[in-house]
């Protein structure tokens, strides 16, 4: 592919994210299941996680775009765009799950693709060993903010639970495979400063 070809497939990608033209490659797990019986207070909460998950679904798309734009080994580049499809599949399940209860994906999606854009490239530039570690802390820091959620969805919200369940199913792999690709281990420091920053996006997420 010539160096003009890529830059088309990655802006394209790019703003069919920001755009909201997802597309799956597999069916979404709430697909045949029953509506719950929700009030308005749970379709409201239920809509907000989402879309906090729809943020770090794009967040993931350009953070993924990044690592494989400056990974340097072949097989890291291939795996890392194995998982981006798959992530892909979850900006769709969760941008699909919004509509159905009536939210709105947050209206700074084009500032967070670009934060975590320049965050994947940054990371990339370091080296794949460093790549991988920041990925794969990513991942983990995602299984469990994606728990929580679980923790704070109705019962009765089946098709939200079986989204949400299936997303942290493929973070945790994800994850693994960053770890046996060769990851390195990020400082503490490093760690909590990446927490923190979640936090800010999320916080904000949930309410635009």
């Amino acid at each position: 592919m010539s160096g003009i070809d890529a830059f088309i497939l990655h802006l394209d990608r790019a703003l069919r994210t920001v755009t909201g033209v997802h597309r799956a490659g597999r069916a979404s797990p709430a697909g045949g299941l029953e509506e719950g019986a929700l009030d308005a207070p749970s379709r409201a909460e239920a809509a907000a996680l989402m879309r906090v998950n729809h943020v770090g679904e794009v967040c993931a798309q350009a953070l993924y775009q990044g690592q494989v734009l400056t990974a340097r080994e072949p097989g890291n580049r291939l795996a890392l765009a194995q998982a981006a499809l798959e992530e892909q599949d979850h900006l769709a399940w969760s941008g699909e799950r919004i509509d159905e209860l009536n939210g709105h994906p947050s209206l700074l999606n084009p500032l967070w693709y670009g934060g975590a854009l320049a965050v994947g490239v940054a990371a990339g530039m370091l080296g794949d060993r460093w790549s991988l570690a920041f990925l794969a802390e990513t991942e983990h820091q995602v299984e469990e903010h994606l728990s929580g959620h679980l923790e704070r969805l109705p019962a009765e919200d089946r098709k939200t639970r079986a989204v949400v369940e299936a997303m942290r199913g493929d973070e945790a792999r994800h994850r693994d495979s960053a770890i046996s690709l060769g990851a390195a281990e990020l400082p503490g420091p490093v760690k909590l400063a990446m927490r923190a920053m979640a936090k800010i996006m999320t916080t904000i997420a949930y309410r635009f």
